[in-house]
């Protein structure tokens, strides 16, 4: 049987992505594999959510592989963590959580350039060695595993695309399996990081970027679409607005039966392990 880190890592063709689909719980994961997705990622500030905590360092290590583990035992597809600056600032710790994050069953994660509390940057020096211990972990590791180094400071507003594209390159060196610029300004910048690596490079579609089909990912040399927190927070619109409307007005019409009957429990089933 093929190795789930192998499997994921066979999904990231540049100019071919597929879409990382983020879930915040066992029943979305179920659900989303249950709709086709090829893998499924968790989302630091959906997990957040849940918790009914904000975004950024509110959940622990433990938490989020106790998280990550549970919906690894969901599903059949791969599943990566997005485990933000890895819980921890030294490279050596971040190596550990790289260790642990393959003993749950993840075939790979996420870690960025934050430091948190706040959106402070790490020193480019550091962020490089912090890449470099993760990606020493994940190659020492029984079972491939796919390392993604992110570099946040264009969406966090700590630095620009330049400094991004920077990074990049300094992650890529560092061992990184594949590179990630959330939100870095639009078509063109997401072809410079793109082009700034032979590595797969995930795009995030949130924001302005959700305007871009699969198709103009493509194009532009993406190997990988991930949703963050977007599908959580579609979801969470969808309750305002119709709590909103029962609340304020005793509306209720927005709970009627849709056109289309959906049967959840045979996507349910169909998405499980």
């Amino acid at each position: 049987m093929t190795d789930i880190g192998t499997r994921f890592r066979a999904l990231h063709t540049p100019g071919t992505p597929f879409i990382l689909a983020n879930a915040w719980d066992i029943g979305s994961a179920k659900l989303l594999a249950g709709l086709g997705a090829q893998a499924i990622g968790t989302s630091s500030a959906a997990h957040a959510f849940t918790l009914g905590r904000p975004d950024g360092g509110t959940v622990s290590r433990d938490e989020a592989l106790g998280h990550a583990e549970d919906i690894v035992r969901a599903v059949a597809v791969p599943v990566s963590g997005d485990f933000e600056n890895g819980f921890a600032d030294a490279p050596d710790e971040v190596a550990e959580t790289v260790r642990l994050a393959a003993e749950v069953g993840l075939a790979g994660i996420s870690i960025e350039d934050t430091r948190f509390p706040g959106q402070e940057a790490y020193d480019a020096e550091l962020a490089a060695e912090r890449i470099k211990a993760a990606s020493a972990a994940a190659r020492a590791l029984p079972g491939d595993f796919v390392l993604v180094a992110r570099a946040d400071g264009v969406m966090n507003g700590t630095y620009d695309l330049n400094e991004a594209l920077r990074r990049v390159r300094a992650f890529d060196a560092a061992g990184a399996d594949c590179l990630y610029v959330p939100l870095p300004g639009g078509a063109e910048a997401i072809r410079a990081v793109c082009a700034a690596t032979t590595k797969p490079v995930n795009a995030l579609a949130a924001g302005p970027d959700t305007t871009l089909t699969q198709a103009d990912f493509a194009r532009l040399g993406v190997a990988r679409i991930s949703l963050g927190s977007s599908l959580a927070r579609a979801t969470q619109r969808l309750v305002v607005e119709v709590a909103g409307a029962m609340f304020d007005a005793g509306d209720f019409s927005a709970l009627a039966p849709a056109g289309t009957k959906i049967d959840f429990d045979a996507l349910l089933h169909k998405g499980g392990a």
